[in-house]
């Protein structure tokens, strides 16, 4: 028996990303309206309705809008935006950090964020186990391909080719912040510092940690190696996050990266142990966000979770 799944919003840069992975699969039966009846609300509702899987390729008000549609008991929802990510009554949409049975018995998934994704595999199991303290002032550095701002920002990067970096973000208060405070546990909002350069696709997101600092303060800090022990043992197994032993000088982004689902974790660390890097590279349209939205798909349909996925 196939599901039917309804991708609104299925003309947006995650949405076509969404379609292709699940592009001849046998398993689910798509649900699409053209172009004039997609922006027919009536006709929205209906096929939201008749939908046993939604997925919200939407802002985040369009996205509470469709959810406030749905009038029976039995549409699943996961949800792309940034809408419901701390909202109660959601399942975060991270299966290895809440669990896959979670995610799988789950009505209404929240997709996380493409920076958060990175920022929280790198610290959650860390502040959980208490080798790292949950108080500190964390700060996140992030890059991230242009394919992340909607068709606005890859138009902008694609019109003016001279355009290289671009930092946001500066008035503090980006959306991701409290997604990546909550669901890494933290008592302070970290200090996100996001970019964008010009490629299309990927994403490098860092945690910097002043360890020695931290154990001045009076805070647990674990060295490098053990933190890196403790990331290796919580990834264990999964087909998706994996994390990494080696230690190269460097980490590039290339502007003719293949789409990809794979999370990839690093810690580099001072040899005296008094600082680490922990760096995590991803696809920010793969796990970033179509990827794990399909990921998602597959677990709440009883599939394996790496169904239709690029690793």
């Amino acid at each position: 028996m196939t599901a039917s799944v309804f991708i609104d919003g299925a003309a947006g840069t995650t949405g076509l990303e969404i379609a292709e992975r699940l592009a001849g699969r046998s398993e689910f039966t798509m649900i699409a309206l053209d172009d004039e009846r997609r922006k027919d609300d009536a006709a929205r509702a209906e096929a939201i309705n008749d939908a046993d899987f939604i997925i919200l390729c939407l802002p985040d008000d369009a996205a509470r809008e469709a959810v406030a549609m749905i009038r029976n008991d039995r549409t699943r929802v996961i949800d792309a935006s940034t809408a419901h990510r701390t909202a109660i009554g959601w399942t975060y949409g991270f299966p290895e950090a809440v669990g896959r049975e979670t995610v799988a018995n789950a009505r209404r998934v929240s997709n996380p964020g493409c920076y958060p994704t990175g920022f929280i595999a790198l610290l959650r199991p860390l502040v959980a186990a208490g080798l790292l303290p949950a108080s500190w002032p964390y700060v996140c550095h992030a890059t991230s391909g242009y394919s992340g701002g909607g068709k606005a920002l890859i138009a902008r990067f694609e019109d003016d080719t001279d355009i290289a970096y671009r930092a946001y973000g500066l008035g503090m208060g980006h959306k991701h912040v409290p997604e990546m405070q909550v669901h890494t546990g933290l008592a302070l909002a970290p200090l996100f510092a996001p970019a964008v350069v010009a490629a299309h696709r990927g994403m490098i997101v860092e945690a910097p940690l002043h360890l020695e600092a931290m154990r001045a303060g009076g805070h647990q800090a674990a060295a490098p190696d053990v933190l890196r022990a403790a990331l290796v043992e919580c990834y264990a197994g999964s087909p998706i996050v994996r994390v990494e032993e080696d230690k190269p000088d460097e980490l590039l982004m290339r502007a003719s990266m293949e789409p990809n689902d794979a999370l990839v974790l690093r810690v580099f660390g001072a040899k005296d142990g008094s600082q680490a890097r922990l760096i995590a590279t991803l696809d920010n349209l793969g796990k970033g966000a179509s990827g794990a939205a399909v990921q998602n798909l597959n677990l709440m349909a009883g599939l394996d979770e790496t169904a239709g996925l690029r690793l």
